[in-house]
């Protein structure tokens, strides 16, 4: 017998006897519902409805093999399913998918209009104010013609506007599924021996054609202020090596492209690294989960990663060379395979897919020369077709073109769907071409890079900075002289003016000798809601009159870290209590003229 819901239809096999209830309970079952969470009709205007009874069985109901039954949910008191309008697609869900939490920014946009208003035209608008005709009815956010006319044309549409596409029919996007592309071999197929022995239609994954995605997760990249990418920038400047970091930061609402979304960059953390002047190392970073929770507390989070390609032109007027352009390539292959690495690790989270996530809203940002020989910020993401083939392990990039990347050919270890693409031969016709090579601009989409005309400051600025992590190799270390000297040349009177650092906190919360990580909480929330009370109180703490004592023992002269203290002593207390190695910062006990660790004499 066949249910027809909201849902979609499905099969439910009894027998001629069986008793209306029983039935009811099985039609509950397979839908999910209570036994009281719905109605079933034998006409679609709900008329005829069939009530649980333990004495009628199917038969005398006139209910027969391939009958239409329609289930209706029971509405809650003071709703109607019958009104419905665009923001109804906050509710969708297709059958079988998980529960999930989307993004803040995904749950706003959802519930956002998100039509484009036009004023009345004074020459073709003919009806009276509150009328409206073609020429100044609003338009949808999806509308390729009005992106293709903005200044600067957007090749992409956002992804919610996309979705408003999918879901803007007369189903209300009843059955839309963004289903993840595999490029694996369903498992549990029985009827054959597995791969290499054996393989069918049913496990076999479908061949691939890529083509250019039409819409991005991500529509626009702005770093807060200059201050983030200098320091950033500085690594290479001293050592003409390149250079990689993590953007920590937030997803806003992007207002210049309908339903957009932007990452604010607040932050850029350095991971431990090996770089050259052509190349770059990413080394393991035992650190990693540390600074993704600091940064949760600080309402922070990983947006994005960046890295530099730059090459010195003329040092005597700082310029750089010009080399990514659309003559040579924009992302080679080996990056587009490392972007869809950290994208598949960073996935965006989404209602409409089975599999409870789609794509990633994970950027990537080059440093690299522009046409001006200027340090030049782009932005890009890789294509959901790019993450399924890095995922599956299809992807190799190109030796001797980093503009090509290579399908995978099947082996007896694996087996890969043919990829291809399309291109357009010297006759102008539309061909088919087989990804062995691929040019990588199908699996690249492109992304503004801005800053603000008014900086924003998540944490504060000082002329004498504290120095950033990993940069032993520039002789810029994190340690409690660095800390000692740091608090020593900063001028300002608030407390919470000197602790906004985010290198400062991870300090803090990951160095060796004092890790704060259980105890900072209070101070992560002092920074991230600008609270100076809370920061006073936290002042207060025995950890920060430790961190004291330990940043008096380095021999660096702290003017006013009394100030700052809790405990009331001296600073030449402090120091006769325990004192600190210059050259491996062990705590030795006082009247000790020797480090007890490396033996060398206390400076």
């Amino acid at each position: 017998i066949r249910v027809q819901s909201p849902d979609g239809v499905k099969r439910i096999t009894a027998t001629k006897r069986e008793t209306v209830a029983t039935f009811l309970k099985k039609v509950a079952k397979e839908f999910g519902f209570r036994n009281n969470g719905f109605s079933i009709y034998t006409n679609r205007n709900r008329t005829g409805e069939i009530t649980a009874s333990q004495n009628k069985s199917l038969s005398l109901l006139k209910i027969k093999h391939g009958d239409m039954l329609f289930l209706y949910p029971s509405s809650p008191a003071g709703t109607s399913s019958e009104t419905m309008d665009t923001s109804v697609s906050q509710n969708l869900r297709p059958v079988g998918a998980p529960q999930v939490v989307e993004d803040e920014i995904d749950q706003y946009l959802i519930k956002q209009d998100g039509k484009i208003y036009r004023n009345r035209d004074q020459q073709l608008c003919h009806h009276s104010p509150l009328g409206k005709c073609v020429h100044c009815v609003p338009l949808e956010p999806f509308d390729e013609d009005y992106l293709n006319h903005l200044e600067p044309p957007v090749k992409h549409m956002s992804f919610h506007a996309y979705i408003r596409k999918l879901t803007g029919g007369a189903d209300k996007g009843k059955f839309v599924a963004l289903e993840n592309i595999s490029c694996k071999i369903k498992s549990g197929c029985e009827g054959h021996p597995p791969w290499p022995e054996g393989i069918c239609t049913k496990c076999q994954p479908s061949a691939i054609t890529l083509n250019r995605q039409k819409y991005r997760h991500v529509d626009n990249i702005m770093f807060e202020n200059h201050t983030i990418a200098d320091r950033f920038l500085d690594f290479w400047r001293k050592t003409g090596n390149q250079h990689l970091g993590y953007l920590y930061g937030r997803y806003t609402e992007h207002k210049d492209i309908p339903l957009g979304i932007r990452a604010e960059v607040a932050a850029i953390y350095e991971p431990p690294q090996i770089g050259t002047q052509n190349s770059l190392e990413i080394l393991d970073d035992p650190k990693a989960e540390v600074v993704d929770e600091i940064a949760a507390k600080l309402g922070l989070r990983k947006v994005g990663w960046i890295f530099t390609d730059l090459v010195s032109e003329d040092t005597r007027k700082g310029t750089v060379r010009y080399s990514r352009n659309k003559d040579t390539y924009y992302l080679s292959a080996e990056e587009c395979i490392t972007a869809g690495y950290f994208q598949n690790q960073q996935p965006n989270i989404c209602r409409l897919s089975p599999d409870g996530h789609f794509g990633s809203k994970f950027v990537t940002v080059v440093a690299t020369g522009g046409p001006d020989n200027q340090v030049h910020f782009e932005g890009y993401q890789v294509s959901n077709q790019c993450m399924a083939l890095v995922r599956d392990e299809c992807l190799l990039p190109c030796r001797d073109a980093p503009e090509l990347g290579y399908a995978k050919e099947s082996s007896s270890e694996q087996y890969v769907p043919d990829v291809f693409y399309k291109d357009i031969d010297k006759f102008g016709n539309e061909i088919t071409q087989l990804a062995r090579p691929l040019p990588v601009e199908y699996l690249i989409i492109d992304i503004t890079t801005t800053f603000p005309k008014d900086p924003v400051y998540t944490f504060s600025i000082s002329q004498n900075p504290f120095p950033i992590e990993n940069r032993d190799v520039l002789g810029e270390t994190q340690d409690f002289h660095s800390l000692a000297t740091y608090l020593s040349q900063n001028t300002s009177s608030i407390f919470l003016d000197i602790i906004s650092d985010f290198h400062l906190l991870l300090f803090l919360v990951t160095n060796e000798v004092m890790p704060l990580r259980d105890s900072i909480s209070l101070l992560l929330e002092a920074v991230r809601t600008k609270n100076e009370e809370l920061a006073q109180t936290w002042k207060k703490s025995e950890q920060w009159a430790t961190i004291e004592q330990l940043c008096s023992t380095v021999g660096v002269q702290i003017s006013g870290l009394q100030d700052y203290g809790a405990m009331g002593g001296s600073t030449h207390a402090a120091s006769a209590a325990m004192w600190a190695c210059q050259h491996c910062t062990y705590m030795n006990q006082p009247g000790t003229d020797h480090c007890e660790m490396c033996s060398l004499p206390r400076t």
